[in-house]
């Protein structure tokens, strides 16, 4: 019996979590997490089966038109802050991260929401982000790639003159001989799959929700 109620009162706790993402109360979810710890769910646990699937939701609800921006920004925030909450103790159970990803706009563009947010998301996954911020030449997403050493380069364009600059980025990678080490996202809205096959990127995002799943797939060993 008291074994059923220790459980009951972990799934009672993540399902707390899971509303409180979703319905982007970050009082609520702050005050779950901090009682998961308490409870001695480990932090794994809590980001798994408490954030991430709470992420999931959202991304539903965004799917279905129900929530745009401005919630995808708030969820993710909301989760970084229980990433911090659970990072002490995530360190000492030695847990290392997702993996790392270097993201940026390309040059000639300086909009940033759709980066934002992939950033965003892509951290609250466990990433290690390098955001190289916007209007970035080809020289710095090399010397990026070069110096992090990441699985991932993301990169946006939302201006349809600044979208080739992607495709000098992934001709300077393999000059140098990296891009076959790494994996290259691509969005924006003037990029479509048509375009990322022809500047020879792996993937082209619909949006930053569909990025970032394709960028936890290939992590896991996906296509």
């Amino acid at each position: 019996m008291v074994k059923g109620r220790e459980v009951s009162e972990k799934e009672r706790i993540l399902c707390a979590i899971r509303d409180g993402i979703l319905n982007l109360d970050s009082e609520g979810v702050r005050g779950s997490v901090n009682r998961a710890l308490s409870c001695g769910v480990s932090p794994i646990e809590i980001m798994t089966e408490g954030a991430f699937k709470g992420l999931d939701l959202i991304g539903e609800r965004f799917e279905r038109r129900e929530y745009f921006l401005a919630e995808l920004m708030v969820s993710g925030e909301i989760v970084k802050e229980a990433l911090q909450l659970l990072k002490p103790h995530i360190e000492k159970e030695k847990v290392t991260s997702t993996g790392i990803a270097v993201i940026g706009t390309v040059e000639g563009d300086v909009h940033d929401i759709g980066k934002n947010i992939v950033a965003l998301f892509l951290e609250s996954r466990g990433f290690e982000v390098v955001d190289l911020g916007v209007d970035v030449p080809p020289k710095e997403f090399v010397g990026a790639v070069k110096e992090h050493e990441p699985q991932i380069l993301a990169m946006s364009a939302l201006l349809t003159h600044s979208a080739p600059v992607m495709g000098v980025v992934i001709s300077e990678l393999e000059k140098v001989g990296l891009r076959g080490k790494i994996k290259v996202l691509v969005g924006g809205a003037p990029i479509t799959p048509e375009f990322a096959e022809r500047i020879g990127a792996d993937y082209a995002a619909k949006d930053a929700l569909d990025g970032v799943d394709k960028c936890l797939r290939w992590i896991k060993g996906g296509a």
